[in-house]
């Protein structure tokens, strides 16, 4: 497992915490859930924005044999 350390204002440190306490959870549980959730938006937008291209680009493509 690898660590990552990331540095919270007092106020986000205190949000996170309350959030954290409201849902029952640890605070690192819910930065990796936000995490995670980040991480599959992102990979659904550039997955999205590389269909476009290619669905774009199809002719070029082909005659690349790509």
């Amino acid at each position: 497992m690898n660590e990552l350390t990331i540095v919270l204002s007092d106020a986000e440190r205190a949000e996170l915490a309350d959030l954290a306490d409201a849902c029952g959870r640890t605070p690192e549980e819910c930065a990796l859930e936000a995490v995670r959730a980040h991480l599959r938006r992102e990979r659904d937008r550039v997955a999205e924005a590389a269909g476009r291209l290619a669905e774009r680009h199809a002719p070029l493509l082909t005659r690349l044999g790509a």
